[in-house]
């Protein structure tokens, strides 16, 4: 992979809904506070790739694409390069699609030269989930133990970074090192509720965990003021240094 582009933002707005309408006003509280958008399943299946670029490459804005490709090698290489157009900052996959998928994904985007390459991330295990879920699916280990699995095969294999629970954060930064960049979804300031998030922590204590970047949806996409609400977080982030 070449040398791996840097993180335009460490704030990324998670636009979750079919509309198009909400997402411009959201994209338009992300711009005013200088955040990047996380637009995703939701979104992209309701309106497709040219609304997210009508969104994003227009508008100048840094497009994390989080599809979570997971399929055979072929399709999810197939999938990475369709999206390049896009110019997505970040794009992802799941790691539990093995090796040889993220490898693929991972040739597929060093396609783009230089800094229109999109970060490759690998999902790990998904915030929804918690300890007492695995076992159903198979598997035997503790989320973090799994997480962390997962994470080292998608370094391996030459993924740019992981998307983690902020709980696992420091264990990855510790085992993984300085340069694996470690997005994580899950944030949850402490004047907003956890939803259906299981494994959470508050925007600072994410980034001194290890963090390089948050996503953050409801906290702000669900408030009454949310450019208020995007305000608030952005000077939670800055007070943590």
């Amino acid at each position: 992979m070449p040398r791996r582009p840097p993180l335009p933002v460490r704030l990324w707005l998670a636009v979750d809904t079919p509309s198009v309408d909400d997402a411009r006003r959201l994209a338009e509280v992300a711009r005013t506070v200088g955040a990047g958008l996380k637009l995703g399943k939701e979104f992209f299946t309701a309106n497709g790739p040219a609304a997210v670029r009508q969104l994003t490459l227009d508008a100048r804005l840094p497009l994390f694409l989080d599809l979570k490709f997971h399929d055979i090698p072929n399709t999810v290489a197939a999938a990475v390069t369709a999206a390049l157009p896009l110019r997505p900052a970040m794009l992802n996959v799941h790691a539990l699609g093995g090796a040889a998928m993220i490898t693929a994904a991972v040739a597929a985007a060093a396609a783009a030269a230089g800094s229109e390459r999109p970060l490759v991330l690998a999902v790990t295990i998904l915030t929804s989930l918690g300890d007492a879920d695995l076992p159903a699916l198979g598997v035997g280990e503790p989320v973090a133990v799994m997480v962390e699995r997962l994470a080292r095969l998608a370094r391996e294999c030459g993924a740019d970074g992981v998307v983690c629970s902020p709980v696992e954060a420091a264990r990855l930064r510790a085992s993984l090192g300085g340069d694996c960049v470690l997005v994580v979804p899950g944030v949850r300031p402490v004047w907003a509720g956890s939803d259906d998030q299981k494994r959470v922590m508050t925007p600072a204590a994410a980034l001194n965990a290890g963090a390089d970047a948050l996503v953050v949806g409801r906290p702000i996409t669900a408030a009454a003021d949310p450019l208020a609400a995007a305000r608030r977080l952005v000077a939670e982030i800055a007070d943590a240094g």
